[in-house]
């Protein structure tokens, strides 16, 4: 049994499988430029996503900005977004010289709270840009109601949803554009990664001028971009890890089942709620919600401190939110976000990927069962 047991751990090939896929760049010595791993991955994850257009990216925050800047959104323009979401998404917003504009989210699923979006509307916003949290997929009819009323885009932030869908329709389908998260620690991997799922055509040149420093030919740099481009060793990780992301995706569907069926009976913890029936996830996460106000005590904390004395290392993920970030020097701390800072204040992601032993997720639960009946 090992002794560190992390959040998450990367999905892999065999040894000898990356190998025999990345032998023929030293044949070629092609190893970016978006050369022929390049062009097959993102073949194949357009295929896979069951998207009409699709563009890669060096990473997902770069696929999120680049996504915001091929709207070429006037500067100081309002995007109204959540604070429950990794900083990237935040940062994403505010470094294409736009203002984040937070919107609180629900307390059944963490995702952005729709009914909440049109008061927070003003004659500067351009963009709504929710994230589909934990994989949690967003309210995305009603979401693009409001947005096809004021004539505003909508950007996802997908990094958790890879392969899902949503009534039938993988999830990069919805709004105008979808970011996506290849990093490592995500359910299918290309060591660093990200990519751009979108409609119009256009958009596919406008991403290719973005991370290729506009460039068009040996003479020709047609706009003002930078280097975002994945390099084929990446895209060959990806053309490796793809084959076996349906059955890593089932494996970790099993182990979130096995968690759940021996944590019901524990009082004072929630799941977040998924509709199963309509949707498909990737399962990239398993959060539980601590009730700190029915349990008292800072519970959450308690847990977490008890588990990673003993070699295990969950995540309190996401806290802070977002827009109490120390980067903000308070800026948006008086801003009323009840939910997130609750959410964020009593959430912890355990440690979930595709190898994870039943026996450590025993252990797991009993330390979280003696810990909250031990401060009862």
């Amino acid at each position: 049994m090992q002794k560190n047991i992390l959040v998450t751990r990367s999905s892999m090939p065999e040894f000898e499988e990356y190998m025999e896929q990345i032998r023929p760049l030293w044949e070629s010595h092609w190893l970016t430029n978006m050369g022929t791993f390049h062009k097959q991955l993102e073949k194949a994850l357009k295929d896979y996503l069951e998207v009409p257009q699709l563009s890669l990216i060096v990473n997902g925050h770069m696929a999120l900005e680049l996504a915001i800047q091929a709207m070429e959104f006037p500067e100081g323009a309002e995007v109204i977004t959540t604070p429950f979401t990794f900083i990237s998404t935040t940062h994403a917003i505010i470094r294409n010289r736009l203002k984040p504009v937070f919107c609180d989210v629900k307390l059944s699923d963490y995702t952005i709270d729709e009914s909440k979006i049109e008061e927070l509307i003003t004659e500067k916003t351009v963009a709504i840009l929710p994230v589909h949290v934990y994989g949690n997929i967003c309210n995305v009819e009603d979401i693009q109601k409001i947005a096809d009323k004021y004539n505003l885009k909508v950007i996802y932030d997908a990094a958790h949803a890879f392969g899902e869908k949503c009534k039938g329709v993988g999830v990069g389908n919805f709004g105008d554009a979808s970011a996506f998260s290849f990093h490592a620690t995500k359910v299918f991997n290309t060591i660093e990664g990200g990519a751009v799922a979108f409609r119009e055509k256009s958009l596919y040149e406008k991403l290719y001028n973005l991370k290729n420093f506009g460039i068009r030919s040996e003479e020709v740099v047609a706009e003002v971009g930078m280097n975002a481009k994945m390099n084929e060793f990446c895209a060959g990780m990806g053309l490796c890890n793809l084959k076996y992301v349906e059955k890593n995706i089932n494996l970790r569907k099993q182990r979130i089942s096995y968690y759940m069926d021996k944590m019901k009976e524990i009082p004072w913890i929630r799941f977040c709620e998924r509709d199963t029936k309509q949707n498909v996830y990737s399962y990239g996460y398993f959060p539980i919600l601590f009730d700190s106000q029915a349990f008292g005590l800072e519970i959450r904390d308690i847990v977490c401190n008890k588990l990673r004395a003993q070699d295990i290392y969950p995540r309190k993920y996401f806290y802070p939110i977002t827009a109490d970030a120390a980067c903000f020097k308070n800026k948006y701390r008086k801003l009323p976000l009840k939910n997130a800072r609750y959410i964020s204040s009593n959430i912890l992601v355990l440690p979930l990927y595709p190898e994870l032993e039943y026996e450590i997720i025993d252990r797991i639960v009993d330390i979280i069962q003696d810990t909250m009946d031990s401060k009862r």
